[in-house]
């Protein structure tokens, strides 16, 4: 019986025994870009497709030879990554893109989103808002975003439809928000969206007190409490303007982030969001809890928040993962490229060191970074076998891309959003030739035109 085995294994080697392993789908390219631990980068590369996961990443003639798959798209002037995690935004925001623009942030919301949104957010609203984000997430290149906004039912339902995967964290808040009117109905309307999504394959039900300065220690615990009891993300805005932390220190003799430790909000896996101001003390207490960074850099630069201590962060081995913090007012766009070119630059000129966040270290924060940061790693941010099929192609058919030398370096510093070419979500094409298969585009623009009268009417009373 040995000799019997050991015969079929050497015709297996062969290649005269074992058939192919099937594949649904075969994309080759000219870059296969994997983020996977040792950063492999594969000229000629493949990824071959299973259902939702990713079956195999290797060179092309390699992949040929071990798969047998009924669909092959070649895109030899393009290279394939790894969707992009936005690990912070406001999707249904997308709707208030451009109300309001060049202010402080609590003048910003006081005087503009706060009343706007109490008029006009309902349950249709977060439904189209979502659906208008979700178009240009995808069409940039996002696979996974976190977001913190209200009537996350009706956004779970808009990203499942759009097939986009989503951290939805629902917002915990210390007054009237346009869906539950005390924290505690929130609390409890919280629980019920993560008992209905836990195990979907898109949606991570998450929990989203706002902020220390707009919810109370006691809801600021509770939050904390339900999220540990499922096993959820918590996210939080937290050290995001220096108000925020004067105010912390003058009233409470702590920072913000302290404030956190002491309430005992920092267990488990939590996405601090912006974390601009902090000082040596804070960023210690955030690597020995292991809280992930959503560093938003267009936003604090618009908002003039701040610059984030990214680079001592990474240093220290906290996770750093990009966001484009929402559409209206801290942000207008969804181009997570751009967003790494402003990353490492922000971090060079303020430092005044251009060896800073390499490209390499910027498209990490925009994908394996930011799978960390929330937690997931084991399941998005790279292109490795057995990982959810969330792939990406970037044109590489452009000027700016001629001649390639430095294949991060192009898409840190040189392409953009209008790049990405194709994009699959666990395995599902999403975006083909730049054309999104699950949304209606020119719906989506009508509704968006009718929101924009009544908000405008709205802000007039």
């Amino acid at each position: 019986m040995r000799r019997f085995y050991s015969l079929l294994c050497l015709l297996c080697m062969a290649g005269a025994v074992c058939a192919a392993e099937h594949a649904d789908l075969i994309i080759r390219a000219r870059y296969v870009v994997t983020m996977d631990a040792q950063q492999r980068l594969i000229p000629q590369g493949a990824v071959a497709i299973r259902g939702t996961r990713i079956a195999g990443v290797g060179t092309q003639a390699d992949i040929a030879e071990r798969f047998d798959a009924p669909n092959v798209l070649d895109e030899p002037d393009a290279l394939l990554a790894p969707g992009f995690i936005d690990t912070h935004t406001h999707a249904p925001m997308s709707l208030f893109r451009a109300i309001a623009d060049d202010m402080r942030l609590q003048a910003w919301l006081r005087d503009f989103i706060f009343p706007a949104e109490s008029r006009n957010v309902s349950p249709e609203f977060v439904r189209w808002g979502t659906r208008l984000a979700c178009l240009e997430m995808v069409l940039a290149g996002i696979t996974t975003y976190t977001d913190m906004y209200y009537f996350e039912d009706s956004e779970a339902e808009a990203a499942k439809e759009a097939g986009v995967r989503a951290v939805l964290g629902q917002t915990i808040i210390g007054f009237p928000a346009p869906d539950y009117k005390t924290w505690q109905e929130a609390l409890a309307g919280t629980e019920r969206f993560i008992q209905k999504y836990r195990g979907d394959e898109l949606i991570v039900p998450a929990v989203a007190p706002h902020a220390i300065y707009t919810t109370p220690d006691n809801a600021l615990t509770a939050a904390h409490k339900l999220a540990v009891k499922y096993g959820v993300p918590l996210t939080i805005h937290l050290a995001e303007t220096k108000k925020e932390r004067d105010d912390a220190l003058a009233q409470r003799h702590m920072t913000p982030t302290q404030v956190l430790e002491k309430l005992g909000l920092l267990d488990g896996t939590v996405i601090a969001a912006h974390a601009v101001w902090e000082d040596d003390h804070d960023l210690e207490i955030l690597k020995q809890h292991g809280t992930g960074v959503a560093h938003c850099p267009s936003s604090n630069m618009k908002l003039a928040s701040g610059v984030a201590r990214v680079t001592a962060m990474l240093k220290m081995g906290i996770h750093v993962g990009l966001g484009n913090d929402g559409f209206a007012g801290s942000n207008d766009s969804a181009d997570l490229i751009r967003e790494m070119d402003i990353a490492a630059k922000l971090q060079k000129v303020t430092l005044m060191d251009p060896t800073v966040i390499p490209a390499e270290q910027a498209l990490e924060m925009a994908t394996i970074g930011g799978a960390r940061v929330l937690g997931m790693e084991k399941e998005i941010g790279s292109l490795e076998e057995g990982k959810r099929a969330d792939v990406i192609s970037i044109s590489l058919a452009h000027p700016d891309t001629v001649p390639l030398y430095n294949v991060y370096s192009d898409i840190g510093y040189a392409l953009d959003a209008g790049d990405v070419q194709d994009v699959f979500i666990n395995g599902r094409q999403i975006v083909k030739g730049r054309q999104v298969l699950t949304l209606n585009k020119d719906e989506i623009y009508h509704q968006a035109e009718q929101y924009k009268q009544q908000i405008q009417s709205s802000l007039k009373q």
